[in-house]
């Protein structure tokens, strides 16, 4: 029988009229990190973000500004800065199963670790392979993913040196079994898919081996169609089954893009610090404001974390409010709050204040690094919507976290 769609599907339809020109070419250099492009599309430094396993070459040397190249030449590398880790010691894990297949098949799953690491995964793990049996006429089960870092940089209380860049990549998810589908059906339905909200990205970089798009046209109703090259897919599945025999599912990097920003109206936190530093003491305070229209639908910023290392021989902390821990041989102090939301307190507006007695002083102001992650949205507003039959999506995760995310006085 055909199994059932998910409740996890989820399906932007509003969409507007904004026309943006198309992707012209692709980039052979990364746009974050200079790197020339490698042997292979995937740059390392994604995987060390995320913690999955690349099955794509090492991550490239630094190189020469972007440069442009046909999408027949080499293959592209895409790259991103690895997330700020704040503290040392382990958060709890979390597994969040979001998606319910037919009962004769595994149920797919996002699992997601803590500094801003993540799995795409198929419930079942323990029973081997995914037994998916369909028909030549079932559809296909796919889950997507969209993962967004938000790096950011505060200067005082001026909103204008407010510094921001949003990167991100959609990932799809096959289960195993779908190597054994393509085995017995080898001219399978081409996947076919639209990213709305699409006018909201710049240096969009799609997967040159595996997905395709009409370059030559603008977007239309601000969403851009993109098609699988189902030979290629076909055959790096196939590769990647017999190299990991007892894998569960399989990730496939398709996009990989930036968000265009605007300054300070983007940052899901906005922060301000300032020190005041004397011979004996030195008095910290730190403001955030939590900004839910940087999202495209406001949820809470999870496992919130304020470190900021203080030297000057540090003897004493007097009026820290709330309470902090402070990390002696590290001469750090660390503020660790739950949740930041609209419903918090105030709306989410508050205050970190802590003096601190010294017997070097006067201390040297040091930049505050903030981290924090988010489910359920994500900055950009981008999402995903099938295009044409044979598939369907099982589960569609969105999430952020912060990258670097500082501010000085």
């Amino acid at each position: 029988r055909s199994p059932r769609r998910s409740p996890g599907l989820k399906r932007n339809t509003s969409s507007e009229e904004i026309a943006r020109p198309g992707v012209s070419s692709l980039l052979s250099h990364c746009v974050y990190c200079s790197a020339p492009q490698p042997p292979d599309w995937v740059c390392s430094h994604i995987f060390q973000l995320f913690g999955v396993e690349s099955t794509a070459a090492s991550a490239p040397k630094a190189g020469t500004p972007p440069a442009v190249t046909p999408p027949s030449e080499e293959p592209v590398t895409q790259s991103v800065p690895p997330p700020l880790v704040l503290s040392q010691e382990e958060q709890p894990k979390n597994t969040d199963a979001l998606a319910q297949e037919d009962e004769e098949n595994d149920q797919p799953s996002l699992v997601w670790f803590d500094r801003g690491k993540f799995y795409l995964t198929f419930e079942g793990c323990s029973r081997g392979p995914s037994p998916l049996t369909m028909g030549a006429q079932d559809t296909l089960p796919v889950a997507a993913a969209f993962t967004e870092t938000v790096n950011a940089f505060f200067k005082g209380a001026d909103p204008s040196k407010c510094v921001v860049k949003i990167i991100g990549e959609m990932v799809l998810s096959f289960p195993a079994g779908i190597t054994r589908h393509f085995a017995n059906n080898p001219s399978p339905a081409v996947l076919t898919f639209s990213i709305t909200n699409y006018s909201r990205l710049e240096h969009v970089l799609p997967n040159p081996q595996l997905l395709c798009c009409d370059t030559t046209t603008q977007a239309k109703a601000d969403a851009k169609d993109f098609w699988v090259n189902m030979p290629n897919l076909i055959s790096h599945l196939k590769k990647v089954a017999e190299q990991k025999p007892q894998a569960t599912y399989y990730n496939v990097d398709m996009l990989k893009y930036q968000v265009s920003v605007q300054g300070l109206q983007s940052t899901p936190l906005n922060l301000a610090v300032s020190w005041r530093c004397e011979p004996t003491s030195t008095d910290l305070r730190i403001d955030y404001k939590y900004n839910g229209e940087a999202m495209s639908t406001p949820m809470a910023l999870n496992n919130v974390q304020f470190l900021v290392p203080v030297d000057g021989g540090v003897s004493k902390l007097q009026a820290v409010l709330p309470p902090a821990a402070w990390n002696a041989e590290q001469q750090r102090i660390l503020w660790k709050i739950p949740d930041i939301s609209q419903k918090s307190e105030n709306g989410g507006v508050g205050s970190l204040l802590a003096r601190f007695q010294l017997t070097e002083g006067p201390s040297k102001p040091a930049p505050l690094a903030v981290q924090f992650t988010s489910e359920g949205s994500t900055l950009s507003g981008c999402d995903i919507e099938l295009a044409g039959p044979g598939y369907r999506f099982s589960l569609i995760k969105k999430r952020f976290a912060a990258g670097k995310y500082l501010a000085d006085n």
